[in-house]
């Protein structure tokens, strides 16, 4: 249960960090549909709910000690096939931008495999501080593969190749440090990259799309590569300081798609230039170095491992959908942390923030 004194270990420069991404966020994405004046449209108040949803979330999770996880993770792991089954349910799941991965929820629609990627990491980090001694073998790696396969795989049929992506880094974050043997893991990650043009003949018609478009960015006739380009002519007309907030051309003539969410790392290079660009992401390495920092510090291998993989959650999705808005990075549907619009997204990082604070602040046994 709660203590009052280790309130002392929160650290309110990682929260601090949060907040002003979040204002970043409402600002952005009330100039994507601003005309004359400021609206407070539909999506910043989801934007908003979901942040305070947030708050409330972190405040319950720093109540208990994040070991109590430790001991639901059989639950953890059933609860993460039952989210992603859900969606198949008639009258519950939803199909929406081309993937049933959905579940309607009458005023807001939920996207369960965000929700899964948390819980997955507290699950896994009980399953290799149990198994770290066993990484130094196929054998062992194999059977950590296994155990995160059939989530990848749910999330996969979907389809959902971004959050699939995601899932499968953090399971080789996860694996990696939990003490995998390096020269086992190059082999392994050299066998995998070699199977790669093998796996793209089982990948579904749109996904082989994104990876041609992504491979081929001059054919503009490549569904995605039109997009992209505008991407890049609005972070680049956005030269140092930028058009200024609210005046980017690009996002008024609406050729930047998905400009809320998905590409709203253009919008905010358009309108705030490098400065702006080069600013959010220097929040973003703060943030992350705090994340490091507190894995350093926990107290057992399972808020290490539990802080590792949030960290890798967070610092594939801010550079996939950075990268993907520049054209480095194929075109997935990731979000922006903290950042780009969307509920489920951020009440999520809220929730992964909560237990990576959590881990933070009981980095020290209390004494009586």
């Amino acid at each position: 249960m709660f203590e009052k004194n280790i309130l002392k270990n929160l650290d309110i420069f990682l929260l601090s960090l949060v907040l002003i991404l979040f204002i970043i966020s409402i600002i952005l994405i009330g100039s994507t549909s601003y005309d004359t004046s400021f609206h407070i449209t539909r999506e910043i108040k989801v934007q908003t709910l979901a942040f305070i949803l947030g708050i409330v979330a972190i405040a319950v999770i720093l109540i208990f000690d994040y070991s109590i996880f430790e001991r639901l993770d059989k639950i953890l792991y059933i609860t993460c096939i039952l989210l992603l089954l859900a969606v198949y349910i008639p009258g519950l799941g939803k199909v929406q931008y081309g993937a049933r991965g959905w579940i309607d929820l009458g005023p807001i629609d939920m996207q369960p495999s965000e929700l899964v990627k948390v819980i997955f990491i507290l699950a896994f980090a009980k399953y290799l501080s149990n198994n770290s001694n066993t990484l130094s073998s196929i054998k062992g790696i194999a059977l950590a593969g296994l155990y995160c396969a059939p989530i990848i795989l749910l999330i996969l049929i979907e389809p959902d190749l971004g959050n699939a992506a995601v899932l499968s880094v953090i399971s080789v974050g996860m694996i990696f440090a939990a003490g995998i043997d390096s020269k086992l893991f190059l082999k392994l990650s050299a066998v995998v990259v070699a199977l790669i043009p093998i796996l793209y003949r089982f990948m579904e018609e749109h996904q082989k799309i994104r990876i041609d478009a992504f491979l081929n960015p001059e054919d503009l006739s490549l569904p995605g590569n039109y997009q992209v380009w505008n991407s890049k002519v609005a972070i680049g007309s956005g030269n140092l300081l930028g058009k200024g907030l609210f005046n980017g051309t690009q996002k008024k003539l609406k050729f930047l798609p998905v400009q809320e969410s998905d590409f709203i790392f253009a919008v905010l290079s358009e309108e705030l230039g490098f400065i702006g660009g080069f600013t959010v992401i220097i929040l973003y390495l703060l943030f992350l170095y705090r994340l490091i920092k507190t894995a350093k510090k926990a107290k057992d291998t399972y808020g290490r491992l539990i802080v590792i993989g949030i960290l890798s959650m967070f610092a594939f999705q801010i550079f996939e959908n950075i990268g993907m808005t520049m054209g480095l990075m194929p075109v997935t549907g990731i979000t922006l942390p903290f950042i780009s619009y969307g509920g489920s997204s951020l009440l999520t990082n809220m929730i992964a923030l909560g237990i990576a604070l959590n881990v933070g602040m009981r980095h020290h046994t209390i004494n009586f």
